[in-house]
């Protein structure tokens, strides 16, 4: 199962279906809307029936263009404990305001198996200068951390380092803060 995401509000089923059936047989799709309006909260479900129509169709149309937004692809992770673990999530910032996704992914996806990427956006869809790489081990996540940390990317010096969480930020903060009053 494919996880597809940031899709225009208006991106259907069918649409989906279309561009995703020329690459192997379709089993489902869902669009995920709103349960009270119905409108679409942007991102949907793809079923293959073989797993390597699947694996194809994240190789060949991971930030393909469906109503002038890239798709963002990666598999579908049911199994939410990986995603807050924090276990090879990167943290990337002082980015330049001109790279998008694909950029970032086509940088980092040498260091490992990518499970997401994503350049942080405002509301009008500008980066906002930072992102986050998920990588499928730690190791890979130390690895692109030890050779990108540093480095400048668009004539920009990044700062790449081990994604810590907002509560176990404070949580540090808290203790600091404590040690200067």
């Amino acid at each position: 199962s494919l996880y597809v995401g940031d899709l225009a509000p208006d991106v259907t089923e069918a649409m989906l279906f279309e561009k995703f059936s020329v690459v192997g047989p379709v089993l489902s799709i869902r669009v995920c809307r709103d349960m009270v309006t119905r409108r679409s909260l942007g991102y949907a479900y793809v079923n293959f029936q073989q797993p390597a129509d699947a694996e194809r169709a994240l190789d060949l149309m991971n930030f393909e263009v469906l109503k002038d937004r890239p798709m963002r692809i990666m598999w579908s992770q049911r199994d939410p404990s990986l995603r807050r673990s924090g276990v090879g999530n990167v943290f990337i910032k002082n980015l330049d305001k001109s790279i998008d996704n694909k950029q970032m992914y086509d940088t980092f996806s040498s260091f490992g198996n990518i499970l997401s990427c994503k350049v942080a956006q405002d509301a009008e869809g500008n980066s906002k200068g930072y992102g986050f790489v998920h990588f499928e081990t730690e190791e890979a996540a130390q690895y692109a951390i030890q050779e990108t940390h540093g480095m400048l990317l668009f004539d920009k010096k990044v700062f790449v380092g081990r994604f810590v969480p907002r509560k176990e930020r404070e949580k540090e903060l808290g203790e600091k803060a404590k040690k200067f009053t």
